[in-house]
Formats: C-alpha cells, sequence, structure tokens
C-alpha cells in the first residue's frame, strides 16, 4: 500500500500557467483541482477543504496571495497554503510566515516557474496537513469512545462484552473471561472486582500456569506444619487469605485436574483444606477464572472437568476480542499510550505519521494491546523528531507485508442479528449518523432502519 497522498487546490489566474505545476503534483500521487479566481477559490474550500492551497500570485492580476490564505485559514484552519508569488516582498512573506499569526502559511516561494521547489513544499505541507487531520479524527474518535477500566475503544465486540461484565459484576457469579494473551483480562477481572459489593476486600491473583501441581495447591489452600518437605510451619492459602474477596485464577486451563477437583469443592461449599490436614475450613470467595485455551476442547480431550467447565461457563464466557479483531482501535489506543509513554518519560511526542499509523494497523499483534503498548512505549522513547515515523517501528512492523482489511471485526461466532446490528453501526459512523445516507448505502428504506434501530437499541 503506497503513502497517502493529498488534495491540493490550486489557485492560479493564469490558465495555461499551472499545467506543469499539475503534473508534477500528480506524478508524486496527489489528487489537484485548479481554480483562476479567488471567489472560485474560497467556494472549493467552502465545498471540499483540500488539504493544500498553492495560491500562485502574478503581478497585477488582482489575486492577493495573502488574502486567499486568510480565507482559507478562516474556514479550513488544517489547510496548509503554499503561497507562490512572482514579488519578492519581505514585507509579505514576513507577514504569511509569522508564527504568531493565526492565518499562517506553510511556506511563501517567490518563483511561480520553479516547479520542484513548488512540489518539494507542497509534500511537507501535505504532511503536515494530514497529520493534522489524522490527530483532530483520532481526538473525535476518543470523545467518541467508551474507558472502561482502561480498555478504551469504540469496537461493538468490544462494547458489548464490557456490558456483559457491567451487569454480572454486582452479583455472586462466578466468571469466566476467554481471550488470547494480552487483550486485557487482568483488566476486566479487576474492574469486576471494583465494581462488586466485595470492592473493599481483597483481589488476590493467581496465574496457575506458573505454578507446579504441589505448589498451585499449597499457594490456593495453604498447608500446615510439615506436610511437605520445607513446609515449616502452618500457612494460609490465597483462597483463605481473600475471604470475602475476589480470586482471580489466570490461565485455569493450565490448571492440574488434581487443583481443579479441591477448586470445584470450594465453588460448590465454600470449603477449604490445608495441604496436610482433615480440617475443613469455610470461605466467602468469589472466583474469577481467565484462559487463552478452549476450555471445551479440552474437556472433550480429558484435560479439564466437565463439571468444573459447567460450573464456571455458567453464564457464558466473557470473550474477549483480540487486538485484530478491532483494529479500528488501533489508532486510539496508540494516541493514548503515546500520551501516557509521554508522561511517564518526559517527551513530548506529537502523534505519528500516516504511514507509520498505517503500518502499525495492518500488523498481526499477536501480543494483542500489551504487545502495541510496549512498541509505542519504545518508539516514543527513542524516537528522534517529534512525530513517530516508519523508522521509528521495529523491524518486524517496519518491513511486514501484511494487509489487512481496517475495522472489519471477525464474525465467527455471532448471530445473523448481531452481524446486522454492526453492520448497520459502522454505516452510521460513516455517514457521520446520518440516516437518510445510512439506509441508502444498505439499499433499503429510511422507514426499515428507523425499524431496526428500535429493535435493537440504536439511539
Amino acid at each position: 500500500m503506497g503513502k497517502e497522498k493529498a488534495f491540493v487546490l490550486i489557485v492560479d489566474s493564469d490558465e495555461g500557467g499551472s499545467a506543469s505545476l499539475v503534473d508534477g503534483l500528480r506524478d508524486a500521487g496527489h489528487v489537484c483541482k485548479v481554480v483562476h479566481t479567488s471567489r472560485d477559490a474560497v467556494e472549493s474550500v467552502r465545498q471540499r477543504p483540500p488539504d493544500v492551497v498553492v495560491a500562485v500570485q502574478h503581478a497585477d492580476d488582482g489575486i492577493d496571495g495573502l488574502e486567499i490564505l486568510r480565507r482559507t485559514k478562516e474556514q479550513s484552519p488544517e489547510t496548509e497554503v503554499v503561497v507562490v508569488s512572482e514579488a519578492d516582498s519581505v514585507d509579505d512573506a514576513r507577514s504569511a510566515l509569522s508564527p504568531i499569526s493565526s492565518h499562517r502559511a506553510f511556506d511563501y516561494l517567490t518563483e511561480p516557474g520553479e516547479v520542484k521547489a513548488i512540489c518539494r513544499s507542497v509534500e511537507g505541507a501535505s504532511k503536515k496537513a494530514l497529520v493534522q487531520r489524522q490527530d483532530r479524527l483520532m481526538r473525535e474518535r476518543l470523545g467518541e469512545a467508551f474507558n472502561f477500566e482502561g480498555l478504551i475503544g469504540t469496537s461493538e465486540l468490544l462494547a458489548r462484552e464490557i456490558r456483559r461484565v457491567t451487569k454480572i459484576a454486582p452479583t455472586k457469579s462466578t466468571i469466566l473471561i476467554v481471550g488470547e494473551t494480552g487483550t486485557g483480562k487482568e483488566l476486566i477481572a479487576s474492574a469486576i472486582h471494583r465494581n462488586s459489593p466485595r470492592a473493599g476486600k481483597l483481589f488476590q491473583v493467581v496465574n496457575v500456569a506458573a505454578l507446579s501441581d504441589t505448589l498451585a495447591e499449597s499457594e490456593l489452600f495453604g498447608h500446615v506444619k510439615g506436610s511437605f518437605t520445607g513446609a515449616f510451619g502452618d500457612r494460609k492459602g490465597l483462597v483463605e487469605s481473600a475471604d470475602g474477596g475476589t480470586v482471580f485464577l489466570d490461565e485455569v486451563g493450565d490448571m492440574s485436574r488434581n487443583v481443579q477437583a479441591k477448586i470445584l469443592r470450594t465453588l460448590e461449599n465454600g470449603e477449604v483444606m490445608r495441604v496436610g490436614s482433615n480440617e475443613v475450613r469455610h470461605v466467602d470467595v468469589r472466583f474469577v477464572a481467565a484462559t487463552h485455551h478452549d476450555l471445551s476442547e479440552l474437556v472433550e480431550k480429558g484435560g479439564f472437568r466437565e463439571d468444573l467447565f459447567y460450573r464456571l461457563h455458567a453464564h457464558g464466557a466473557i470473550r474477549l476480542p483480540s487486538l485484530r479483531q478491532r483494529r479500528e482501535d488501533i489508532p486510539l489506543l496508540i494516541r493514548h499510550f503515546v500520551e501516557i509513554a509521554n508522561a511517564e518519560n518526559g517527551r513530548s511526542i506529537k502523534g505519528i505519521s500516516p504511514e507509520a499509523l498505517r503500518k502499525m494497523t495492518n500488523h498481526s499483534w499477536r501480543g494483542n494491546v500489551r504487545e502495541l503498548r510496549n512498541v509505542v512505549e519504545r518508539m516514543v522513547v527513542e524516537a528522534e523528531g517529534e512525530m513517530l515515523e516508519v523508522e521509528d517501528l521495529p523491524e518486524n512492523i517496519s518491513g511486514s507485508t501484511d494487509i489487512v482489511a481496517v475495522g472489519i471485526p471477525s464474525l465467527t461466532g455471532l448471530s445473523m442479528a448481531d452481524v446486522e446490528k454492526i453492520h448497520i453501526l459502522n454505516t452510521l459512523k460513516l455517514t457521520g449518523g446520518n440516516r437518510e445516507r445510512a439506509a441508502a448505502i444498505l439499499k433499503i428504506g429510511a422507514r426499515t432502519l428507523y425499524r431496526k434501530l428500535k429493535d435493537y437499541g440504536i439511539t
């Protein structure tokens, strides 16, 4: 995929004089439009704000490049303006380029015939304009995005699961969270605890995958003195210490069947028994479990207890989408992580170039949001300029040839109603909320669209 190019408006009273400039800019991939009067220029900017205006001011032609600059900036502050004048006026140049002016030009050139110089200036102006436009769009999307306990996005796939979390969190129910590594399973588990009546009690995190079978049993349920080599005294387990609170069992799919049986007993009866002891203790603990495995497949293979699976799966799993399934959120997350990295590292990175953003959006992100955050932090710390560029990307991303459709999530496992709702929401985003235009794109009547919006609870 090539670089993103700009829409360039050329204002030149000489109808034949701009042909070579148009050829040069189009060769560079830009889209050009030529007008010959200041009135037409103002009207064109009003109808479709360009990324760059080239105001070619010939002597005594009645077109004032500075006036075009002023009117353009009034209508479209993000548009960059290159003023080209035959008159070598120091005062005009100073006025156009003044850093304190609200109508500042990107450049002021005095050789209308120097096509290469103008093209170079337009290239720089277009890059700046595209970055500003991209930054504005990301700010607008951040304003529209949800931020639930650190999970940021606009993806309907994620929003649907968050809505389920907010409903289940205040209950006593055991919850299973399924998602790839780095999708935010611990964030969701912590959010469930903080949004429950147990919020004032302990939230205990146990990474089951990091514990051996014997150690897992001791860590979870405790032990008595002499129960095994190294047990020099009685020890309360993590489950018992979290009495009244929440225990988060991370990577529960890696837990041995022996420990699974003891977890099931605690789930069913609130009972724990320390290793080496026959004394039954009672606890009031809520369990939240997480895994990247397909537990139903593990059940079929005999690696996971069926009774425990159904106990964890009683309300259906919270399924966190991978970053590949919500690529439309990547620009928002990048901006968010840039702000965090700036604050933590004393940096002042202003944004990311369109080319670098495209590379990052198309990357596979097997490590999901965690990998994205680590990459952004590294880029912010090591970047030499004020913008994150392609050369700041790690080699595995800058050299990637992955080309993946942006904003089209995996629909596997969704009902037809869910698919239709997501499609309607995405179309409304495309039209800026214009329902008549959305209905036309969807090729349905406006009344049909209004009925569907009502049925799906879309406001």
